[in-house]
């Protein structure tokens, strides 16, 4: 099934496997995806397709300095005709929501989004509504430029399950993509499965085995961020002001066994995760919750770095 998913998409996706990974990972974790990348990546092609294959709604919300949060979670309208308030439900309602530049729009609006990723229900007028599930936000953030943005804080950050960084195509990709838009050359689409198939997947991903000498591993990593003098990483104990919170801890598991239901290793008829399928989510699910230092940033010093060193310190078993 998830060969089926990966070869539909790519009838639309060259390359960028980072970021089709990290959408299945996060959609069949129950999590959501902030991706930092240049504009042009198709980025919104990539969220767009993943819903027709899953067979899933998809919305998408430009984030502005204008936005209000009733622009993306609705609001009460009157109805003049029986003089009674309706409700009118905004974007938020899908299962698949593309929000574009986030760190375009002010703190009321992020923090509406966030409600929403966190608790997967929505407040308006005195009721609360609850999602539909699936619901996964895939957020995007443009660093090339910075005039006119609110960063998210660490606090908000935290509630994204992974942070992806995407690049350029390699120039053989790119030319495949010239060649496909010259050429309207692009596939059609197909639905691959329902909403059943998908929880029947999810089920799958959490009956994935984790031994528990691996669960102790997890945990050593996130620790390393928050002691590392005690793994012997003196050398970066002043690039981290804070650690990953226990959030990330959770993440991680559950990334890890999506991670490996992905790759589909199986011992004995049973899915299990691998020290390998720890170290690649590793990145994604760490990056962006480590405060770095002044000095770190002085010195050139990324929270990808850090991560290295400590994968590379702290024995696997």
């Amino acid at each position: 099934m998830i060969q089926n998913i990966k070869q539909e998409i790519q009838k639309v996706i060259v390359g960028q496997e980072a970021l089709v990974d990290g959408m299945l990972i996060a959609l069949l974790s129950g999590g959501h995806i902030l991706v930092e990348g240049v504009p042009g990546i198709a980025k919104t092609t990539a969220v767009n397709t993943l819903a027709k294959v899953m067979g899933f709604d998809f919305k998408r919300i430009q984030f502005t300095p204008d936005l209000l949060p009733a622009d993306i979670t609705g609001s009460e309208i009157l109805d003049l005709q029986h003089h009674t308030f309706k409700l009118k439900h905004g974007p938020i309602f899908t299962h698949l929501l593309l929000a574009d530049e986030i760190n375009r729009a002010g703190a009321k609006v992020q923090s509406a989004l966030l409600e929403a990723m966190a608790e997967r229900q929505v407040t308006i007028g005195e009721q609360s509504l609850r999602l539909e599930d699936p619901f996964m936000v895939l957020a995007t953030a443009n660093p090339v430029e910075q005039d006119g943005t609110y960063e998210l804080p660490e606090a908000s950050l935290d509630r994204f399950m992974l942070k992806v960084t995407v690049g350029y195509n390699s120039i053989e990709e790119e030319f495949e993509i010239v060649q496909r838009v010259t050429q309207a050359a692009f596939g059609e689409v197909n639905a691959v499965m329902d909403k059943a198939d998908f929880m029947r997947l999810r089920q799958e991903v959490e009956a994935v085995h984790v031994d528990e000498a691996l669960s102790r591993y997890m945990l050593r990593l996130v620790f390393a961020t928050r002691e590392p003098e005690n793994y012997g990483l003196e050398e970066i104990a002043d690039a981290i002001e804070f650690g990953v919170s226990p959030r990330g801890s959770i993440d991680l598991y559950r990334a890890s066994k999506a991670r490996a239901y992905l790759n589909q290793k199986t011992l004995d008829g049973k899915t299990f995760v691998t020290p390998s399928d720890i170290a690649r989510v590793a990145y994604p699910v760490l990056r962006h919750r480590m405060r770095l230092s002044y000095h770190a940033i002085a010195r050139g010093i990324t929270a990808d770095d850090i991560i290295r060193k400590i994968l590379a310190k702290v024995p696997a078993p």
